[in-house]
């Protein structure tokens, strides 16, 4: 049975009972959905526990309207997490994760100050900050992101390698609809007509002969675009359509993203 803790002293507790056995970390935001679904799901095929967080981090929102405006599905969550077998649920208030407001942070090198770095200022700091923040509190064997999100995957991955984290990071590709759209909490907020829109985004990245060409057909599709960007290997872009914020990325054909 599925167990939840609402404090760090609880969840402390929990955690010295599961030594010995090899725990898979899942962390988001809430408003979960399929994407997240197939992040447990292969979290829970390779650990004997798997632990998930639920926690709306302040400190990644540059944007107090959007932080407001973020889903809050917590009772549907909970039941989603059950129905995958999850085992262990962490749900902090903001107060426990950070006992000193916000004095203590990492900062990203200034050479990932580009794409959502530059477009998000504090996001990286806050992505980082509250991420060596769990693995620390979690101490899993393997934790588990989405490729959408594909800089903040970098950027993880090399801050856990960067302190000698002994969690493994495990990155996952994005799931899609059928339309091709990226899978995303975001996507609740759009109305169906721009919902429907929103999966030109993923055909312009795949088909567009350059950056140029993807940025001219998404602003002549109705798209706020905010930058459309080709690093790692992969072609990323991120867009605002009916003010709700939506980013994607699709790999480069004969690129190997080590070498970018």
């Amino acid at each position: 049975m599925i167990h939840v803790s609402d404090s760090l002293a609880g969840w402390r507790t929990r955690r010295r009972g599961l030594d010995g056995r090899s725990i898979g970390f899942v962390p988001t935001m809430g408003a979960l959905h399929r994407g997240h679904a197939s992040l447990v799901k292969r979290c829970r095929a390779e650990n004997e526990i798997v632990a998930v967080s639920i926690f709306i981090n302040p400190s990644q929102f540059n944007d107090a309207s959007d932080l407001e405006r973020y889903p809050r599905t917590l009772d549907r969550d909970l039941a989603l997490l059950e129905s995958l077998g999850a085992d262990e649920v962490i749900v902090p208030g903001a107060p426990e994760l950070y006992p000193n407001g916000y004095r203590f942070r990492l900062e990203p090198h200034s050479s990932d100050l580009v794409l959502e770095g530059a477009c998000r200022p504090g996001f990286l700091q806050g992505v980082m900050t509250i991420v060596l923040k769990l693995l620390n509190l979690v101490r899993a064997d393997r934790a588990y992101f989405g490729e959408k999100d594909y800089q903040q995957l970098r950027v993880v991955t090399e801050m856990a390698r960067e302190f000698f984290l002994p969690t493994q990071i495990i990155p996952c590709p994005t799931l899609r609809e059928e339309s091709g759209l990226a899978m995303s909490s975001r996507n609740a907020l759009l109305s169906p007509p721009a919902r429907e829109k929103a999966a030109r985004l993923f055909h312009v990245l795949t088909t567009a002969a350059d950056c140029a060409e993807a940025r001219t057909a998404l602003e002549t599709g109705g798209f706020e675009v905010e930058y459309v960007e080709e690093r790692w290997a992969r072609r990323l872009a991120a867009v605002r359509l009916d003010g709700v914020r939506l980013i994607d990325n699709v790999p480069i054909p004969d690129q190997n993203p080590l070498c970018s």
